[in-house]
């Protein structure tokens, strides 16, 4: 059975503040996710200080303030990931974060991070793409907005760097996302045009989009994480509690439990129940020692006991060995072959 790796998005719902961030990674590895999720940036060199927010972002904070002035609210100083990363290896959970520039990428690396997390905004930056791939570092790549020409060009850019270690999740960029909006069917249609390893990043405010998409082969989910929905922030209202998490994992772990594997054979429970279920040869009208059994002598009841089923046609014609009674098994000593 496959595991599916389940990240926990924590991304800048830590709002700034290292002590929460400890508390998301506690309370990630909690809810029984496999990684927790940070973006690593300098709100400087991602956004103009006259940028305006996106749609959702002035629908859940201070419309009058600039996306700068917000981003630099939820930046985490880069002297705390060290200890970050140490508390994740001490509670046993995967530590990754976003990288946005060339800066944060070396630094990263100075981390010791196995695995670098594309944001869809960055998908359709080639340049930024081939220095990532040039780390030789497994590279998960989300594809809100993007068309499938633009998800081939991104895995052809990585792979013509060497580097073919890529993960390729479906994704809607909205904050919460419709789920009409989350195409899951498109995840299959990226394996198969770029084969690649798929997976799925999630905004809808419920899990039946995760869920599909570990049904229909998601390797990785993704699925934004905070303390608290209520707390100040552009990204709590669409992100999954500690409890909720929970449910995400546990309900995808049991999907995989379904899930089983491609060779249809019966459960071994089944084979103990397969003879009270299946029905067998009996007798339904009473026959003499040495009559010639015809089929309004045979019946089919349970318990699967004596001659299968199919052997009826052989019966038909033979004479028995003895008197027998309504209800009694036909085996194979009733029978004169």
């Amino acid at each position: 059975m496959n595991k599916t790796y389940i990240i926990a998005e924590a991304g800048v719902n830590h709002n700034g503040d290292v002590n929460i961030a400890r508390k998301l990674i506690e309370e990630a590895k909690g809810s029984g996710a496999d990684c927790v999720k940070f973006q690593t940036f300098k709100a400087s060199q991602i956004v103009t200080k006259t940028s305006p927010k996106a749609k959702y972002q002035l629908e859940v904070t201070d419309s009058s303030e600039s996306q700068y002035a917000m981003l630099k609210k939820l930046e985490l100083d880069f002297d705390a990931y060290e200890g970050l990363v140490s508390y994740s290896k001490e509670l046993g959970i995967d530590f990754l974060s976003t990288p946005y520039n060339l800066e944060d990428i070396s630094f990263l690396e100075r981390l010791g991070v196995s695995t670098f997390k594309v944001a869809s905004g960055q998908l359709t930056e080639l340049p930024f793409l081939k220095a990532l791939a040039r780390t030789n570092k497994t590279i998960i790549l989300s594809t809100g907005m993007a068309t499938m020409s633009d998800v081939f060009d991104a895995v052809e850019t990585i792979r013509n760097e060497g580097n073919d270690d890529i993960i390729v999740l479906q994704c809607t960029t909205n904050y919460p996302s419709d789920i009409k909006d989350s195409n899951i069917l498109a995840m299959q249609s990226i394996k198969e045009a770029c084969g690649v390893r798929v997976g799925y990043s999630d905004h809808v405010e419920n899990n039946y989009a995760c869920f599909a998409s570990v049904a229909l082969g998601a390797e990785v989910v993704e699925k934004h994480f905070t303390l608290d929905k209520n707390m100040e922030g552009p990204d709590h209202t669409c992100s999954l509690t500690p409890v909720e998490f929970r449910e995400l994992v546990e309900g995808i772990r049991n999907i995989e439990l379904a899930l089983g594997s491609k060779i249809k054979k019966p459960a071994p429970v089944e084979i103990e129940n397969s003879k009270g279920m299946k029905r067998g040869l009996v007798i339904v009208k009473e026959i003499n020692k040495g009559d010639v059994l015809t089929e309004e002598h045979i019946g089919f009841k349970r318990p699967l006991t004596g001659i299968p089923i199919n052997m009826l046609d052989s019966l038909i014609g033979k004479q028995v060995s003895k008197q027998m009674f309504v209800d009694q098994v036909i085996d194979y000593n009733c029978i004169i072959w």
